[in-house]
């Protein structure tokens, strides 16, 4: 099957989206007193919540990455490749870069800390750092289940993000099971994406009209008649969040996105089929993972340079004049985004290294992979707890997480180690064989 350019395009359009976003809300000033705050404007500004309804787009992130994982493990799958050798590959490709980054990150952290840095801008910095990482371990749950969800659509199809979603609204309101919608919606436009891959929603423009105007509808009810918030970004204060952990009204959001994208499809991928298009959509595809990652730091760097030193203008957050100063502002960032792109490349190089060297055997076996699964998990509570109260809580350096991702990580690699130890034996006693038979050849000759 040849690769489908519209789920590049849906995974950059996604990530460029939450990138612009949080540049967009993004604001660091300095009290009189000297002291750092990261002003909240969703908080301050109210109606600025709409907006989110235009950036919140990780539903179709999922949607995408559904599909692609599809494709993949069906192949993988058939051509002999186990689960655990699969799921080691793709929990390998995610953790390497995220490790990569919380480790220069937490370098920075202790850093700070020895020098004197006051807790109360380290906790904020740390915090600014791993505002986005609440992305990370989901992805790595839904990305560790993969074959047995994949198992499930071909037996049940569309039944069973359908089945997922009614249990989401089920523990969405029951008391102490909420976190569970953090798979469970997720994992319904996940799900979603398997059942477009097969052709199971984009027959016609029935079900994606249906999913899309019904989707709307019921968003618009929950907000409007019932009690949720039309943000769907946490916003302090609030005592009802559509992300934290994902809600009702994010759920029909997310079948509603799911559904405007399904229709707008051809006409995308027309325009996807334009040389030039594509040229500006590929390379963002290929570095969203590092955008993903690394987008606040040009918002430091840059608020450090130019707000905090009173080098430019700061008036009141969400005046007029504020929002004529986010122009320069973006343009700023992107600026220094791009040269943060490019210098991590050598790491990005290393990293691709690291990989092939350290990725588990597509015919993994199964009975030997607890190191790998334990990992996974390991790896899951130490990200989620970044994402949860940053990197320096309390303006502290956070050794059980950081020594958490450490080891999830190794444990990760550890089935890649095994093959390529294999691998070392095999050329050993190849190399042994034929200098057996050299010496075989010359004895025989000198006799």
């Amino acid at each position: 099957m040849s690769r489908d350019r519209y789920v590049d395009f849906l995974r950059a359009w996604s990530i460029g989206l939450v990138v612009l976003g949080h540049w967009l809300i993004t604001a660091l000033v300095r009290d009189p007193g000297g002291a750092i705050r990261a002003p909240e404007l969703l908080a301050v500004v109210p109606w600025t919540q709409w907006l989110t309804l235009g950036f919140q787009i990780m539903p179709l992130f999922f949607f995408a990455g559904g599909h692609a994982a599809g494709g993949s493990w069906s192949r993988a799958r058939g051509a002999g490749g186990t689960a655990s050798g699969w799921v080691g590959r793709r929990a390998l490709r995610l953790l390497l870069p995220a490790g990569a980054y919380s480790g220069l990150v937490l370098f920075a952290v202790a850093v700070c800390a020895a020098v004197g840095v006051a807790p109360d801008t380290l906790a904020l910095v740390g915090w600014a750092m791993a505002m986005q990482f609440w992305f990370l371990p989901v992805y790595l749950i839904v990305s560790a289940l993969t074959p047995v969800l994949y198992a499930a659509h071909l037996r049940w199809g569309v039944y069973v993000p359908l089945v997922m979603g009614a249990v989401a609204l089920v523990a969405g309101y029951a008391p102490y099971t909420g976190s569970l919608n953090y798979v469970l919606v997720w994992g319904v436009a996940y799900q979603l994406g398997f059942c477009w891959r097969d052709g199971l929603l984009s027959r016609g423009v029935v079900v994606p009209g249906a999913m899309a105007v019904g989707g709307v509808v019921a968003f618009a009810v929950l907000v409007g008649v019932g009690a949720y918030p039309v943000s769907l970004i946490h916003v302090t204060g609030q005592t009802l969040s559509n992300t934290d952990p994902p809600s009702a009204a994010m759920l029909a959001w997310t079948v509603g996105q799911v559904g405007v994208c399904l229709l707008v499809a051809p006409g995308v991928r027309r325009l996807l089929e334009r040389k030039l298009v594509w040229r500006v959509v590929r390379p963002v595809g290929g570095a969203s993972m590092t955008l993903y990652l690394w987008h606040m730091l040009p918002v430091l760097v840059v608020a450090a340079a130019f707000y905090l030193t009173g080098l430019a203008p700061d008036p009141e957050l969400g005046s007029v004049a504020w929002w004529v100063l986010r122009v320069p502002w973006l343009v700023v960032l992107g600026v220094v985004m791009g040269g943060v792109v490019v210098g991590l490349r050598p790491l990005e190089r290393g990293l691709g290294v690291v990989y092939e060297r350290a990725r588990a055997p597509e015919t993994a076996d199964p009975r030997r992979s607890w190191a790998l699964w334990l990992g996974v998990a390991v790896s899951v509570g130490a990200l989620a707890r970044f994402a949860g109260v940053g990197f320096a809580e309390g303006g502290r350096f956070p050794v059980l997480p950081a020594v958490g991702l450490v080891l999830g990580v190794a444990l990760v690699m550890v089935p890649g180690w095994r093959r390529a130890r294999a691998a070392g034996r095999e050329v050993e006693r190849a190399e042994g064989d034929k200098g057996a038979k050299g010496t075989k050849g010359a004895l025989e000759e000198a006799a």
